[in-house]
């Protein structure tokens, strides 16, 4: 399957320095950064470097060391802000939306840590 990649959405301009961020870990890989519109007292948004647009697209198109250096970077931000269970933390939940009814709003494969309260149900019921 294609993937057409924009270069003009708002994490492509964050990654090229267009548009500031808060910054809570830059690795080379994955640029992990606090969300504008926090849902949770903490949350986190990690993006890879490349133009990915989805997971589904990242899985299959990035290079195994982007892959790990991503996920790398996920367990670099839950040791750095002390979120992982069996390091004293309470816990997190990652998040990635994917396409339409992921109800996926930025088109670049992010991943979203919420953590700092009890989360809540994870799908509503219908």
């Amino acid at each position: 399957m294609a993937y057409d990649y924009d270069n003009d959405n708002i994490f492509a301009k964050i990654l090229r320095g267009e548009i500031p961020n808060r910054t809570v870990l830059d690795t080379g890989h994955a640029l992990a950064f606090e969300d504008i519109s926090p849902r949770a007292p903490v949350h986190v948004l990690v993006i890879p470097k490349g133009p990915y647009v989805c997971f589904d697209h990242f899985q299959s198109a990035a290079t195994n060391e982007e892959i790990v250096g991503f996920f790398e970077t996920v367990r670099g931000v839950c040791e750095k802000l002390n979120l992982s269970p069996g390091e004293g933390g309470k816990g997190y939940r990652m998040i990635a939306n994917t396409g339409r009814d992921g109800v996926q709003e930025v088109p670049h494969f992010h991943v979203h840590i919420l953590a700092g309260r009890p989360i809540g149900p994870m799908v509503m019921a219908v």
